[in-house]
């Protein structure tokens, strides 16, 4: 054996480590190797240390038994376990360690095979899943915790500094090592998890009725925590914003912040809405946004016209909104954000341009004040689940957010759409499935003139909406998220002066709205879905 290989069992600093992500690696092994300690490890770890120039001891010198059945055996050993969970100041352990050769280690560093990654892929095979299924590092990362008395775990590269630090003043006390050890125990149960969700979801066809083909008979979360909130949606309460391990590009999760005051809870919530919205639209796209529901909401050949629109939709309202834009922001568009007058809480886009971004955090009251949040905008992500807190339980459902199509619908009337309230009638359907239940959403020339949004009847949204679009609303169309049951909500439509209705129709009284339809010389499609917003 050479002086990399040889196990030298008198030192009392030895570090075990077995990572899948080698992100800071090499500098931490390097540190420890200065600080004394005597480093062992395994299969592609081993060559990562030893191609980066630290010394390093391969784990099967140490046990003398080959890594076997390519590499899936290879720590599930004595002589390693045994080295993790031996307590030395116990005789009958001290005992067990000197007679089996046993060395034991003081520091443990392991994290685990990707396998939620790996799952995320969208071509991935059930072989090539169940690969990634880690044994021996959980096995590893549980020992270790239990016998976080005598040996500090390390499971994350976040946790490599300050591991390091403590080490360098010897303040690697039992309570940091305790934390150390609630965090890996996070760790295993959080990858656990995500196993026994992804088993449940590919035995799903085997299922024995429709409701288990659906949805596991049980349901298994992890989240993490991002970050603790000043308060919830009111000063007396307490908040969080916790994570999904690997959301999808587009989510709120993976938004950085580029500028601006911390987010608070309402504006999480805001931004998310914001974002949904506007993702649904092809062309340049803008939406303002007020506890979650639309009081804007525009699209036009350009991005400074689609807010300016979207704006004038409600422009009382719009003081203190989150404005959601499908494009990168450019200088025009940020200009007009900036138009005295108008307070904006944040904003969401895919992007700003340099000199959008030099208007937007230098201008007077905007500076550092206004949030500014960039985040990708693709089809990654939709029709996730999506998770609904009640007392005591979980609903969950497939989110409404899969694009739309108008294959299945239908006229109803004696008149059809003319070609540009087609469009109107396109604009207001899509809008109108992020607005609150009751929703009816008045829409023309592809701007929101006016939404009822929460009501507990279509006819007092209907009121509200014609109430906000004035006369602005005279030849325009009007979309419902659910049938109108009376005529009444199209009476009054008819007296705002619009020309044209969407709704999935199925009430007993179609009949009825749809003669009242033509009574006013109004045309109507009938979709055939529904888009209820609770």
């Amino acid at each position: 054996m050479n002086a990399q290989t040889t196990v030298t069992t008198n030192l009392n600093k030895r570090v075990l480590i077995s990572v899948s992500d080698k992100t800071g690696l090499a500098p931490f092994a390097k540190a420890l190797s200065e600080l004394g300690f005597e480093i062992l490890s395994t299969g592609g770890t081993h060559r990562f240390l030893e191609q980066s120039g630290i010394p390093v001891i391969d784990v099967t010198t140490y046990t003398g038994f080959p890594e076997i059945m390519d590499g899936r055996v290879k720590t599930l050993h004595p002589k390693v376990h045994g080295a993790i969970l031996g307590r030395p100041d116990l005789p009958s352990d001290a005992k067990a360690i000197a007679e089996h050769g046993i060395v034991p280690f003081q520091l443990v560093v392991v994290n685990l095979y990707p396998f939620e990654e790996t799952i995320a892929k969208p071509d991935v095979t059930i072989p090539e899943a169940i690969e990634q299924i880690d044994i021996g590092g959980p096995s590893m990362v549980r020992s270790a915790a239990k016998n976080h008395a005598h040996v500090a775990i390390v499971t994350s590269p976040s946790q490599y500094s300050e591991v390091l630090t403590r080490l360098q003043q010897q303040t690697l006390d039992a309570s940091f090592r305790r934390r150390l050890a609630a965090a890996a125990f996070e760790v295993t149960a959080s990858y656990d998890r995500a196993i026994a969700s992804y088993m449940s979801r590919i035995t799903a066809d085997t299922a024995d009725t429709e409701d288990e083909s659906v949805f596991g008979s049980s349901l298994h979360l992890s989240f993490s925590r991002r970050q603790t909130l000043r308060y919830g949606e009111n000063p007396h309460q307490k908040a969080a914003f916790y994570v999904e391990s690997n959301p999808p590009r587009t989510s709120l999760a993976c938004a950085e912040q580029l500028n601006g005051k911390e987010l608070s809870y309402n504006n999480l919530m805001d931004l998310d809405a914001a974002r949904a919205i506007v993702a649904d639209f092809v062309d340049p796209a803008a939406c303002v946004i007020k506890h979650t529901n639309p009081c804007g909401c525009a699209v036009a050949t350009s991005l400074a016209e689609a807010f300016e629109k979207a704006h004038d939709g409600d422009p009382v309202s719009a003081f203190g909104s989150i404005i959601g834009l499908n494009r990168v922001v450019d200088a025009a568009t940020a200009e007009r954000l900036c138009q005295p007058g108008r307070f904006i809480e944040a904003i969401i886009a895919p992007g700003y341009d340099t000199e959008a971004l030099h208007i937007l955090t230098t201008r007077p009251k905007w500076k550092s004040n206004v949030r500014l949040m960039k985040v990708e905008f693709s089809s990654e992500g939709r029709g996730a689940a999506e998770y609904r807190r009640v007392s005591g339980g979980l609903l969950v459902q497939d989110r409404d957010d899969l694009p739309q199509s108008d294959a299945e619908w239908k006229v109803v009337t004696s008149r059809a759409p003319e070609t540009t309230e087609l469009l109107d009638l396109k604009f207001a359907w899509t809008v109108c499935r992020h607005v609150k239940s009751n929703a009816i959403v008045f829409a023309k020339n592809g701007m929101l003139l006016g939404a009822g949004a929460g009501q507990m009847s279509r006819l007092d949204s209907s009121f509200i909406a014609a109430h906000k679009a004035g006369e602005r609303s005279k030849g325009g169309v009007v979309a419902s998220d659910a049938f109108f049951p009376f005529r009444d909500g199209i009476d009054e439509a008819a007296r705002a002066g619009i020309k044209a209705v969407i709704q999935p129709g199925g009430s007993r009284n179609d009949d009825e709205v749809i003669a009242a339809c033509n009574e006013h010389g109004m045309a109507m499609i009938f979709t055939g879905v529904r888009h209820f917003r609770h």
